[in-house]
Order: structure tokens, then sequence, then C-alpha cells
């Protein structure tokens, strides 16, 4: 029955569909699966009761012969995502504990259609991390070793516990959320197929905010299929999110169809980095040559002002950050600090605040309190949100030239071990998003696919970024590639 767990969510519903599986054994073997993994640390809270009722449900519902395609399918949950009624702690201190009474819109979504929920997913605290080594909960490991290495690896981050719950066979999808590259990144490092949709795409409502013009909902699976039909079911107009976009959610998988004939994709050159790996650059060579055997038109492109991405990002994130984060106080919900006789308001203040955050979240609500700070509001963030402008202006300039798509990689390298990069200056890590931030700051819709394995044995990813509203076409690109590298490596079951 363990095998369920490994299916495909097409696989799956089509299974169902034919009777020849219920989504109540296809929980169960999640359910067994997830119980086995607990050296991953990918879960933080279980919500078995909730997923065989909900498992019940599908089941006759499916019957009835008028099920979503996404009913039945057992998926995690990204603890940034507030579920009713079930901890929702952004893997940090300051909200231990709290359980919402209400649901996120996604995930209402997802309920509605359905879908059932096996439990919330580690991740980095509040979003902010590259290793998923910032979390309250501990890290979690990685399902991949490096060949003949018992290192343990990051899955990546923020989103690392939905990757390695992914790519370990312990749901069939979960939901991550991309500031910065959190879907693709993690997805990279773990050899599954994660989708960052354009801004507005699917609603921000109940979703615990880092950077609200930045944040944004995906799915991250195990093929390019099960995206699509994981996107169609997350995405829609919510009335409660102003970001929200108002308009019709296409038929993601229908698009599906293989044929890029007569497609531009555009290789920008920015993203030649000094000192880039070999084993990327041949990798990215590699993914233009089959797009270019499918069909496509391969071009060069450019981006001039790529280089200035990563620091406009680190600027316009943590001030985002340091006025989100201004609400939790110890006054209305999550960890109050214990008081001493003569504290008032303010020391309560510092002292829940010191308590319940993490170092990594404490370093951006600083940097992004004192970029918003008067004297430097001009010389840093509003500087940075003119970059921002012409970075959209760039993609907006290469889109118009007839581009269709443009292909890059996911991460400058394969997953690191655990405890590598603690150590180093917090920008060396900040650099694992040189290839994903442009896409955020932009608002475009990207995706990363599995492609090949370094020497070591790890994933490696590229990256298709489309034009806005345009995920079915860039969804095909991705498909085209995935068919063509025809990856299917799963890490050695080592738990």
């Amino acid at each position: 029955m363990t095998d369920l767990a490994g299916l495909t969510i097409a696989e799956a519903r089509d299974r169902m569909r034919k009777g020849d599986l219920t989504s109540a054994d296809l929980t169960e073997a999640c359910i067994k699966s997830i119980s086995a993994a607990g050296v991953l640390n990918a879960f933080t809270t279980e919500t078995f009761g909730i997923a065989r009722a909900a498992a019940k449900a599908a089941d006759q519902r499916i019957k009835g012969g008028d099920a979503p395609d996404i009913c039945g399918i057992p998926l995690g949950i990204k603890d940034l995502y507030c579920t009713e009624g079930v901890t929702s702690q952004a893997a940090s201190k300051i909200l231990n504990g709290y359980k919402p009474q209400y649901e996120s819109f996604v995930t209402r979504q997802l309920w509605d259609r359905g879908a059932v929920m096996l439990g919330k997913l580690n991740m980095d605290e509040f979003a902010m991390g590259s290793s998923n080594e910032t979390s309250a909960y501990g890290p979690v490991t990685s399902p991949w070793r490096r060949k003949g290495s018992d290192v343990a690896l990051t899955p990546g981050g923020s989103s690392g516990g939905s990757a390695a719950a992914v790519a370990a066979d312990l749901c069939l999808g979960a939901t991550g959320t991309d500031t910065g590259g959190s879907i693709r990144q993690p997805a990279a490092f773990t050899g599954i197929v994660g989708v960052k949709p354009t801004y507005g795409r699917c609603s921000r409502w109940g979703i615990i905010a880092f950077a609200s013009s930045l944040d944004q909902a995906g799915p991250m699976t195990r093929t390019v299929r099960d995206s699509a039909i994981m996107l169609a079911a997350m995405a829609g107009h919510d009335p409660m999110d102003s970001t929200s976009a108002d308009m019709p959610v296409p038929d993601f998988e229908s698009a599906l169809n293989g044929d890029i004939r007569g497609k531009m994709i555009g290789i920008p050159k920015e993203y030649r980095l000094d000192g880039m790996p070999d084993e990327i650059e041949k990798l990215w060579s590699d993914g233009a040559a089959m797009l270019r055997d499918a069909g496509a038109e391969i071009v060069d492109v450019t981006l001039p002002h790529t280089k200035y991405a990563l620091p406009a990002y680190y600027v316009i994130a943590p001030a985002e950050a340091s006025s989100n984060l201004a609400r939790y106080d110890g006054v209305r919900f999550g960890h109050r600090a214990r008081l001493q006789a003569g504290d008032g308001i303010t020391e309560m203040y510092e002292r829940t605040r010191a308590e319940g955050f993490g170092h990594e979240v404490q370093r951006r609500v600083m940097i992004g309190t004192y970029v918003l700070s008067a004297g430097f509001y001009d010389a840093y963030y509003r500087r940075a949100q003119r970059v921002r402008t012409l970075i959209k202006q760039d993609f907006e300039t290469v889109f118009a030239s007839g581009v269709d798509a443009i292909l890059t990689p996911a991460t400058p390298s394969a997953a690191f071990g655990l405890g590598e990069m603690a150590d180093l200056d917090p920008v060396k890590m900040y650099l694992n998003d040189v290839f994903t931030v442009t896409v955020n700051l932009a608002g475009l819709p990207g995706v990363s696919v599995p492609v090949g394995l370094d020497q070591d044995g790890l994933p490696l990813g590229l990256q298709i970024i489309g034009r806005p509203w345009q995920e079915a076409d860039m969804l095909n690109s991705a498909y085209v590639l995935e068919q063509a590298a025809g990856f299917v490596s799963k890490p050695a079951k080592w738990w």
C-alpha cells in the first residue's frame, strides 16, 4: 500500500475515477509514509483524523461522478497558510500554538474541491531563508544524499518541508509560497516541479505575510502535469485580496500539448555568472538544445538590470517584512513575554519580539526598519523601487520583441549540507536566490523543472520564466523540457 504514496496526482486521479483506487487507501498510504519519515522533520502538525474524514467524503463525491480533478488527492500545506482550527505558526516561536478561526483562500479552494489535508509542513521562519534552517521546529532534512556520503543536506527554503515531503513520497503535492525563489529553489534542490504563478493569480488572503508585494502561492509536485492540475485548483479571484486578479482561470492541463514549434525562447546573457559551476552551464546548454530540438527558436536576450536585482530585493523585502511583522507585539495573539515588576508596554514589545523572533527574522526586520527610517528612505528604499521598475521594464522589452519564454538555471548549485553555510556571511546564503528574485520583482510566472543530476548524484533544475498571465504557455514549455530530459530519479530511501 505504501507504493501508492508515490503516484502522481494525475495517476491517482485517473485510477480513482476508474474505481481501481480509493482516496481512503491513498490517504492511508501517505499516512504510513509520513509516520515512517519523522527523521526528515518535514511535517510540523499531522492532521490524520481530518485527512481520513476528507478522504471518505471524497470517495463518495467521486462515486457521484462529478468530482473535480484534485478531489481525493492527499496534500501537505506549508505552515504559512492559515488553516481553520489547525496550528498555523509560520515556523516561529512568536506564533506558538496559534490556531486561526478562518481558512486561507487557497486552502479553502482546495478543500471545496475535495482535496485531503495530511498536515502542515515545515519551513523557514516567516519564509525568511534558503535552507530551512531558521525554523522554530528545527531544520528539515532532504531525502537526497550525495553519493557515498551520509551528510544531511538542505531541501532548500523557505518551502523546504513542502519540497522534502513531495520528493520523499509523503504526499502527492504540497502548497508553497515564493517571495524570492522559495518554491523554485527547493524544487530544484529536491528534483521536483515548483511553480511561482503571476503575482495576483493566487490570493494571498490567509497566508501569513512576509513581503506583500512579492509573496505568491504556488504548487509543488512531482510533474508539470500535476502542477497544472493543482494550480487550477488553487487559483481564482478573491474579493478579500485587493491584489487578486479578476480574470478566468485557464485549464492549465489541457494546454500541455507538447507543441512549442515556432516559440521563441530567450537566453539572458546576464545569468552567466563568474564562477558558475560547469555542471550548471552544461545543464543550461543542454536544456536550450532540448527546446530547440522540439521546434523552438533559441535567441540571446539581455536583461541589463539583473545585476541589481539581489540588492534591490534585500532592501524591498525586509522593508515590507518590518511593516508586516510589527503586528506581532504580544498584545492580541501569539507569544507574550513574561514581564517583570515595573515593566510597561515598551518592555513587553521588546521582550516578546526578542524571545519570539529568530535571528534571521530579527536581522531582516532591523534592515527593513533602517531602510524605511527618516534620512535613509530615499537613499535605499525609493532607489530600490526604481531599480525594480527597471527590472520589470527589461522583461517587458524582451517579451515585446517576440520572446515567448526565458530559460535560465534555477539555482547556482546543487543542494548543500545542513550547517555548511551557517557560519558564512548571510549574503552568501542570499546568493541562492540570484536566478529567482527577478521573477518576483517583476511579478512574472516562473517554474523550476528537474533536468539532471550533478556529479554527486543530486538534482539540478532549470527555470522557465513566462509572460505575465501566460502560465499555460509557460507550463507547456516546461512540459516539453520535462519530457525531453526524462528525469525520473528518486532519492534512495535511507530513513
